[in-house]
């Protein structure tokens, strides 16, 4: 028993126009919707040898289309009976030698779903009914997911446990119908008149359990994502990567649940709506954004505009403190952020503000006699007094004075 192959593609031409009563999806299946009943286009009129029009009935000359991103599943008595994933137009037999149980075709299923049907089918009696039902291969999107509480992982790049609170959505996809609907879709879904299995409806229980065990595996699926080195190590690109991202929670939700290698499930896209980090990895990551900023030649550039800005609201504010910074001069203020700058070469040297180059000693020459350290370590403090630099880098300076 089977089916005969009686057209390809969609459902025209003179020959498939002949067709006055076949099976179709039902209307109005939203695309969230997985496993839904094919119901009879029309009634023939006794025309035929399917001449009840049925709905429950699959009968001998029973005609059905599949249409692209669908597979079809034929049942009797909750055993699977037939499969077809290729689109076109069919014709059920029971009766003809040449009928065939399984249309698989050469896509993205082929031997996949030729070496799941070996474990599945139903090799009984053919029976006098035949269920079919609608598989969706699409892309399922709009699948919530979310955390009421922080989750935690280990991250790689800060080396130490973060956590955030986090919600989004993941788009599913069904990779292997047979098992999909053997050990996963409810009975309820494949019963005479039965309900649309639909991942959004609140009352599924079963896509509720996927939610549970979503959620289950984010803290697993960030691990996955930050300790991956091919994606840089910073959680900071999760959002903008829905398929990296994708790819580790559905790394996390198999190794946990066993998604694909037992229901035919596959997360493929993810979107992450807010992350919102708990107050440690907030302070962690603002401790990276600084050092990222102050690392290299943007770090120079940095002590030399805060300490421009430094002295411009010292001379603008007056008072004791901002004459006492104002008195030290260019001259003084340059070799202080000598220390942390040093020239290009022997002869010149601009320093960190005021547009004037300080002529340096030449080799071999009367030179000024070095600064006094404490003099120096002083001048820094003044820097640090008005504002111009930072207690961090006021730490940096008396480090290198002091030989730390």
């Amino acid at each position: 028993m089977g089916f005969i192959k009686a057209f390809s593609g969609a459902l025209g031409g003179t020959f498939a126009d002949q067709w006055k009563d076949f099976y179709v999806p039902r209307a109005g299946v939203s695309g969230t919707a997985a496993v839904f009943q094919a119901v009879p286009q029309s009634q023939n009129n006794d025309r035929g040898e399917n001449y009840k029009g049925n709905e429950n009935i699959i009968s001998n000359g029973s005609k059905i289309v599949v249409p692209e991103g669908t597979a079809l599943i034929t049942l009797q008595d909750g055993q699977i009976t037939g499969f077809i994933a290729e689109p076109g137009g069919f014709e059920f037999r029971s009766d003809d030698p040449n009928s065939q149980s399984m249309f698989a075709g050469d896509g993205i299923f082929g031997q996949t779903i030729k070496s799941t049907w070996e474990k599945v089918k139903f090799g009984g009696q053919p029976g006098s009914q035949q269920l079919a039902f609608y598989i969706n291969l699409k892309e399922i999107p709009n699948n919530k997911f979310g955390t009421q509480s922080e989750i935690y992982w280990d991250d790689a790049f800060f080396g130490t446990q973060v956590g955030a609170v986090t919600r989004g959505t993941y788009t599913l996809k069904i990779v292997d119908p047979l098992l999909f609907v053997k050990n996963f879709v409810p009975a309820k879904y494949l019963q005479p008149n039965a309900p649309i299995f639909d991942f959004a409806d609140m009352d599924n229980d079963a896509g509720s359990q996927l939610f549970n065990e979503v959620v289950g595996s984010l803290s697993a699926a960030f691990s996955n994502y930050t300790n991956d080195p091919s994606k840089g190590n910073r959680m900071s690109k999760i959002q903008g990567d829905q398929i990296g991202f994708a790819q580790s929670l559905s790394q996390a939700v198999e190794e946990g649940y066993q998604w694909k290698s037992d229901r035919g499930l596959e997360i493929v896209k993810t979107a992450i709506l807010a992350i919102e980090y708990d107050e440690d990895t907030k302070e962690l990551m603002k401790d990276v954004k600084k050092a990222d900023a102050l690392s290299g030649a943007r770090g120079n550039s940095f002590m030399q505009q805060a300490t421009a800005r430094g002295m411009q609201a010292a001379g603008e504010n007056g008072g004791g403190a901002g004459m006492a910074f104002m008195g030290m001069g260019v001259n003084a203020a340059g070799g202080m952020m000598g220390t942390m700058q040093q020239p290009n070469n022997g002869s010149t040297y601009q320093p960190a503000f005021g547009g004037q180059q300080v002529a340096q000693p030449q080799a071999g020459t009367n030179a000024q006699p070095t600064e006094d350290p404490t003099e120096k370590l002083l001048n820094a403090k003044k820097l640090l007094d008005v504002g111009a630099i930072s207690q961090e880098d006021y730490d940096k300076i008396k480090a290198q004075i002091l030989g730390l």
